[in-house]
């Protein structure tokens, strides 16, 4: 455990590996054109530069998540740093594409900073402070992107794309550094193993679905490659959860996932990262529309990311509001508004969107509303689980919503695409406003405020006054 010196120090670092990561993934986003270009690719090429970090990210996760809860988030968050920067070097400096993707598959390996942060939180942030430093961390994402979209503008102007590649490595480089100075050591447990087994066939059916996904809208639907790849995800998906039935050390413990507060919030997370990422694609596309067309706006790329940065720290105030707010009236309540606003958000844009303030207010309520929802659900599944299993718990909860995002950009593509004109703005933000609604039961079916206690007991871990009995007494 680090010194109460140290505590804060530490609680910066989580904070700032999270910020580097998610920095290093939305980078791109904004310089996909230029990419594209500069590579001598297609669209559809350029775009896995994006698509190859989601994937590895997504595997990595849960991975990497079990990783810290066996053998402490020390060692494993300085190799997943190492790695990460490592990958994030050769694709600053690829001259290829297939060099490229490689390099940002191999960085994506870094998702694994977000399990690993909520475990270094959980152990060294105070139980009275942990729901605030849990809903900033939430919030890094929303942040990360603001920043990348802020920066890509200067930097491809003046230096070029490439140099682009290179401002995630700046934040990655000193967080090895920092993480080998000040994050504290901490034991293995006893007796744990890796179910390597699990977690090949955990990969095999994520990417066939996730590809699938990702390439439906390029490959169309119904084709055969769509429909393979589903069909792979299908049978490896039904190897794995007959694997995870069985051994005794499992990637994914799948009763704890069957517990009502953690499904709830995974759900949530899952129609969450929809809504996240469904904007993301349809404000700026919206704002740089041209003007002949009798509803775009004609902005430029940096009118699209000025649209973003009232959303963006939106977002990141109502991170840190929400812990205040979880002691006072809990999670449950924090969901329950944070859909609302999100949902309202995006229901006022889908009528009103044809002057940029009504866009500002719409974006407006779905970032505070977001940041909300992201925090209480990470608080959640916290609260949820036992001690040891927070890093894959939420390592697994990071995947959902990762899932949830590859969604909401591919569903909202094809609704724009589907139907032309002013209407598939509208439909896609109604659609938006339709899944935030979604969220509503779902809050309404998490438990009510309980101590980790009580979730330590269900697994049968000793209750936590019976423990501090047991110490007292010795």
């Amino acid at each position: 455990m680090a010194a109460r010196g140290d505590r804060g120090l530490v609680a910066l670092l989580a904070f700032l590996g999270v910020m580097a990561y998610s920095l290093a993934m939305a980078v791109v986003t904004p310089a996909l054109p230029q990419i594209q270009r500069g590579l001598g690719t297609t669209p559809a090429g350029a775009a896995w530069a994006l698509t190859a970090m989601t994937l590895s990210a997504a595997v990595a996760t849960p991975v990497v998540g079990r990783l810290g809860d066996l053998y402490g988030p020390r060692r494993v968050l300085l190799a997943v740093l190492a790695v990460a920067t490592a990958g994030m070097v050769v694709a600053a400096c690829a001259a290829t594409l297939p060099v490229m993707l490689a390099g940002r598959a191999v960085g994506g390996i870094g998702g694994g900073v977000f399990p690993l942060a909520y475990t270094i939180i959980r152990d060294v942030v105070p139980a009275e402070r942990r729901a605030s430093a849990v809903g900033l961390m939430s919030s890094m994402l929303g942040l990360g992107g603001a920043v990348s979209w802020c920066l890509a503008g200067p930097v491809i102007d003046l230096l070029g794309w490439r140099w682009l590649l290179w401002v995630p490595v700046a934040g990655l480089v000193p967080g090895v550094l920092l993480a080998w100075w000040i994050v504290p050591r901490s034991d293995a447990r006893d007796a744990a193993g890796v179910d390597w087994w699990g977690a090949l066939l955990f990969a095999g059916w994520l990417v066939a679905a996730l590809t699938a996904l990702t390439q439906g809208m390029d490959w169309g639907w119904a084709s055969p490659g769509v429909l393979g790849l589903l069909a792979v995800s299908a049978v490896t998906a039904l190897a794995w959860l007959r694997v995870e039935a069985r051994v005794a050390e499992p990637l994914v413990d799948l009763r704890l996932m069957r517990r009502r507060g953690v499904w709830t919030a995974n759900a949530a997370s899952l129609l969450s990262g929809y809504a996240l990422m469904a904007g993301g694609l349809l404000f700026p596309l919206l704002v740089q529309i041209p003007r002949s067309t009798g509803y775009g706006f004609g902005g430029t790329a940096t009118a699209a990311a000025l649209l973003q940065l009232p959303a963006s720290a939106g977002m990141t105030v109502a991170g840190l509001s929400a812990g205040l707010l979880d002691r006072r009236i809990g999670s449950r309540a924090v969901l329950l508004g944070g859909a609302v606003l999100t949902g309202g958000g995006y229901a006022f844009v889908a009528v009103a969107h044809g002057a940029m303030w009504q866009l500002y207010v719409g974006g407006l309520a779905r970032g505070i509303g977001l940041g909300f929802a992201y925090a209480a659900v990470a608080n959640l599944v916290v609260a949820a689980v036992p001690s040891g299993e927070t890093g894959v718990a939420t390592g697994i909860n990071t995947l959902i919503r990762t899932v949830g995002a590859s969604l909401g950009t591919q569903v909202s593509a094809v609704i724009v695409a589907g139907l032309p004109g002013e209407r598939g703005f509208g439909t896609g933000f109604a659609v938006s406003a339709a899944v935030m609604a979604a969220v509503l039961p779902l809050a309404l079916l998490v438990p009510r405020r309980r101590g980790r206690a009580v979730a330590e007991r269900e697994d049968g871990v000793p209750r936590l006054e019976e423990r501090c009995r047991t110490a007292s007494v010795t």
